[in-house]
């Protein structure tokens, strides 16, 4: 390349990152964060990498209208400092959209970044309810909240007849949303919880925790975290005596908290968000365990890699219907045009004034041979 030629490359890159609200160069370029590292690293792995199985299909398609899609994804470690950081930076090199970001704590640091510069926002993997109300017309969520979440899990254990009901939760956004979740369920009944136990983010130290909730002798203990922290405290628990049941949110990361206890998660309960990702009883899921397969490699079928794969999805029918040439306000309208369409089994409804998709929720078991079950 002579002087010439590498002076016009260089203009013409400079012309196109002048456009910040218009696809460049047949290429939609998205951003995510999530921790890629650290006790919470399966969570953003296994979503990144069914959203990843979903754009290289479709690229090798032909991408969305001629465009192909690239995800970068950068790895805040689930710190929200490093989210913010993170997305700062997205934002200044001028990404399309933002994608999958992985946790209430992370997507509350990004959220006054977001709304400031209009940014797309969808799918973040959080079902916090101060990410959604008040309603930010850039942010797009895919999957039901924490509060349809945990009014199941009451609904389960007290039409069994438990009421003694604990509740072990990370001390950040993403625990005292679930533990009001969990208040506001039990308060509609008359209860409230038996005991709580609280513990850090990105850690294991749950001794207090267990002090604080076992000698209550809950028939119950709802989890609020991630797979690392909560598989420690199933772990503590029975070492101190605790014969109850344990439930969890989706979040904690399902088949990770599986592979994390081994035969020691029989019996674990956890509420989903997406349709079952282990057998072909849905069109979305045969679709999607194929895609796995063809994928190859590590790629192996869990409840976060669904749900980066259909998020991928629902996301692209929304640049289907922005046109060839999309913009941010473009994809915008194209999203909140898509109202009551099935994915494959999953519904989804957005509008101009309705960003949440679904409120879908189901729970699954896991098994001690690592399996999970409906």
């Amino acid at each position: 390349m002579n002087r010439r030629d590498a002076i016009r490359r260089v203009a013409a890159i400079g012309a196109t990152l002048a456009l910040p609200a218009v696809a460049q160069a047949n290429c939609i370029v998205l951003g995510q964060s999530a921790a890629m590292t650290g006790p919470a690293a399966q969570l953003g792995l296994q979503m990144n990498a069914g959203a990843r199985i979903f754009f290289n299909t479709l690229n090798a398609q032909g991408g969305v209208n001629g465009n192909a899609v690239e995800l970068r994804v950068a790895d805040d470690g689930y710190e929200p400092d490093r989210c913010k950081a993170n997305t700062d930076k997205f934002i200044r090199d001028d990404v399309f959209g933002l994608f999958g970001y992985i946790g209430t704590p992370t997507c509350l640091a990004a959220l006054p970044l977001v709304v400031d510069s209009k940014i797309p926002f969808f799918g973040p993997f959080t079902g916090a309810e101060a990410l959604r109300d008040p309603f930010h017309k850039s942010v797009f969520h895919l999957r039901a909240s924490y509060y349809d979440e945990t009014a199941l899990i009451v609904k389960q254990l007290t039409s069994l007849g438990l009421q003694r009901i604990a509740v072990f939760y990370q001390n950040d956004a993403y625990g005292k949303a679930g533990l009001e979740g969990v208040t506001r369920a039990l308060k509609a009944l008359n209860l409230a919880p038996v005991a709580l136990g609280v513990f850090e983010r990105n850690t294991v130290n749950v001794a207090q925790a267990v002090k604080d909730i076992t000698p209550k002798m809950p028939e119950a203990v709802v989890q609020i975290g991630a797979y690392k922290s909560c598989a420690a405290f199933i772990r503590e628990s029975r070492k101190a005596g605790y014969g109850g049941t344990f439930f969890n949110v989706s979040f904690v990361g399902t088949q990770a908290l599986a592979d994390e206890l081994g035969k020691e998660a029989n019996g674990i309960m956890v509420s989903q968000v997406m349709p079952f990702p282990y057998s072909t009883t849905t069109p979305i899921a045969r679709e999607y365990l194929e895609a796995v397969h063809k994928a190859g490699g590590d790629a192996q079928p869990n409840y976060s890699s669904m749900e980066g794969y259909l998020g991928a999805k629902v996301l692209t029918e929304g640049l289907r219907r922005a046109g060839r040439n999309p913009t941010r306000d473009s994809l915008i309208t194209g999203l909140e045009s898509i109202q009551n369409a099935d994915f494959g089994g999953f519904s989804v409804r957005f509008g101009p004034k309705d960003h949440v998709a679904s409120r879908f929720v189901d729970l699954s078991m896991l098994t001690e041979d690592g399996r999970v079950k409906r």
